[in-house]
């Protein structure tokens, strides 16, 4: 006989669409996004939000990656074993064109509906997004070298996912990776000790340690080495065009805070063949849009994970009971419940902007890519370094109840510190905008004439703008240890300066009073909850509670 009967808990999120959310309708209609798309954005987010889907992510993350570096006959074969889970997490997202896709798509939203699909399917597993994105970024770098780009493309842009070694050219669809870093440099990727020796094929022969090459089972790789010429770029697959296996040894997998669905690992070349893509000593040039696109998927990440984890707060708060009232109606969990919401809208509408921008870029549009130059990096800065406070307060909704597995809000939480990591810690996009504001000074005229879009509209943020110009107009471009010193107060209140532009010009009016107010006239306090008295927050609340059946 049961000794007690479970009330006041909360139903499970089930059988909602990870798509349905204004923050990205809005942005979709805004770019005129056609029907057709739309509703392909659609039901990958109502796939998203199936129990079926859910699962998946769950098992990929409880059954971390393995490696397997020989047969049982002792020959090396430096492989990984995922779990099933995993492989049909890789199979949607490549079907629906969350990889390369949109470089073959010539229609003119083709970045931004990847940037919505990317975003909508990442609240079922974040680990898999990994391979995905740099099968994504890769493509931009590969046509450095036309010859490889015109036989290797196609497969990278094929919607089949093909997993398994075999002679890349003779399978239906490939999986990218990048292995840059090293022990002694990290982001100095100029430090790299791996060297590249020319052979009288063409090919060359490549010899180092690399620290992180995540995704070890993706097809192929760029990577960085030395040759006589400095830093270059070469593209490794990891079997052969005549299917034998090139030297990629894994020394083992990186036990990580988060991320676990994905496999990084160390790899060792030695001997490893390889082929030059761009010019001898110009490998970071090469790989530089590889980079501005996986910082790209860094904020779309870190944005997916905010809503993810206001989804589950909001869901929560509307149907459990504190004190005699529904959490969601009492004052202090509205404030904190909007707050969380204008921030996840902020970074969203921030990440969607920039992928509409790449699609201008990628046409040839030369205004845009100044724009993005430098819009990318402030952002990417900013939106990554809020994940992980976001994270833990949407936890901390749930009260005791967030901080169990079952819950999934402390994967989201393990995961949240990795965008900020990846591609370049805080420091170092902070410190890349300073050196975009060096090189290219014009880009820094139409980052403030897309501030300047917005003016008029909202005198909060007209007056935030002008303390920015000032702040600008004051630098001394010549004393670098101040500018360092100051890099992030700088380069954080353009982030939140070019959100609020955003914000006003395109999304809700609650959220862009609320966001104003609170990010730029700083009328809150310290943490998540401290809003003004008068925001709209039922409007902006009933823009981000989940609505199920």
């Amino acid at each position: 006989m049961p000794t007690h009967e479970v009330t006041n808990q909360v139903p499970p999120l089930l059988g909602f669409n990870t798509a349905e959310t204004p923050m990205i309708d809005d942005a979709l209609r805004c770019a005129h996004v056609d029907a057709t798309q739309l509703d392909a954005i659609h039901a990958l987010g109502a796939l998203g939000g199936t129990a079926e889907a859910l699962e998946w992510g769950d098992l990929a993350e409880a059954h971390p990656p393995v490696l397997k570096t020989h047969d049982r006959y002792g020959n090396r074969v430096d492989e990984v074993v995922y779990d099933p889970a995993y492989h049909r997490l890789m199979t949607v997202a490549v079907e629906h064109g969350l990889h390369a896709a949109p470089w073959a798509d010539p229609s003119p939203n083709a970045h931004l509906v990847r940037a919505a699909k990317f975003s909508v399917w990442g609240h079922v597993d974040a680990g898999h997004g990994c391979p995905i994105s740099m099968t994504y970024a890769v493509v931009p770098a590969l046509r450095a070298n036309p010859e490889l780009a015109a036989q290797y493309e196609p497969l990278l842009t094929a919607k089949e996912y093909d997993f398994g070694l075999r002679a890349p050219l003779g399978k239906r669809g490939l999986i990218a990776g990048m292995s840059m870093t090293e022990k002694q440099g990290g982001s100095d990727v100029r430090a790299n000790t791996t060297r590249a020796i020319p052979q009288s094929d063409g090919t060359y022969r490549i010899t180092g340690h690399k620290w992180f090459t995540s995704a070890p089972m993706s097809d192929l790789f760029l990577t960085l080495a030395q040759t006589e010429s400095g830093v270059s770029c070469f593209f490794i697959p990891r079997v052969l065009p005549d299917g034998t296996r090139n030297v990629f040894a894994l020394q083992r997998l990186k036990d990580k805070l988060g991320n676990h669905s994905n496999a990084s690992s160390e790899v060792e070349y030695d001997e490893t063949v390889g082929w030059l893509v761009g010019e001898e000593g110009r490998g970071v040039r090469t790989i530089v849009e590889m980079v501005n696109m996986t910082r790209l998927d860094c904020v779309l990440g870190t944005a997916t994970g905010m809503r993810a984890g206001l989804t589950q707060a909001a869901h929560h708060a509307a149907h459990r009971k504190a004190f005699g009232a529904s959490l969601i109606d009492q004052p202090l969990m509205r404030n904190v419940l909007a707050d969380l919401a204008v921030e996840a809208e902020g970074a969203t509408t921030a990440g969607l902007w920039l992928a509409g921008l790449t699609d201008r870029s990628v046409a040839g549009d030369e205004d845009a890519s100044l724009l993005r130059r430098i819009a990318l990096a402030v952002t990417k800065y900013h939106v990554c370094k809020r994940g992980p406070i976001h994270a833990a307060e949407a936890l901390e909704c749930l009260g005791g109840n967030g901080y169990i597995e079952d819950s999934r809000m402390p994967r989201l939480y393990r995961e949240a510190p990795l965008l900020s990591v990846w591609e370049g810690s805080g420091n170092v996009a902070a410190l890349d905008v300073l050196r975009a504001m060096a090189r290219e000074p014009q880009a820094v005229a139409a980052f403030f004439a897309e501030l300047d879009a917005a003016a008029g509209a909202d005198s909060v943020y007209d007056a935030a703008v002008a303390k920015l110009k000032g702040s600008f107009g004051a630098l001394d471009l010549g004393d670098q240890t101040a500018l360092q010193f100051g890099a992030r107060r700088l380069v954080g209140d353009m982030a939140a300066a070019l959100q609020g532009s955003l914000l006003v010009r395109f999304g809700h009016p609650a959220v862009a009073d609320a966001y104003t107010r609170s990010r730029l006239a700083g009328d809150r306090g310290d943490v998540f909850g401290t809003l003004p008295q008068d925001v709209d927050t039922a409007a902006i609340l009933d823009r981000v509670t989940p609505k199920i059946g």
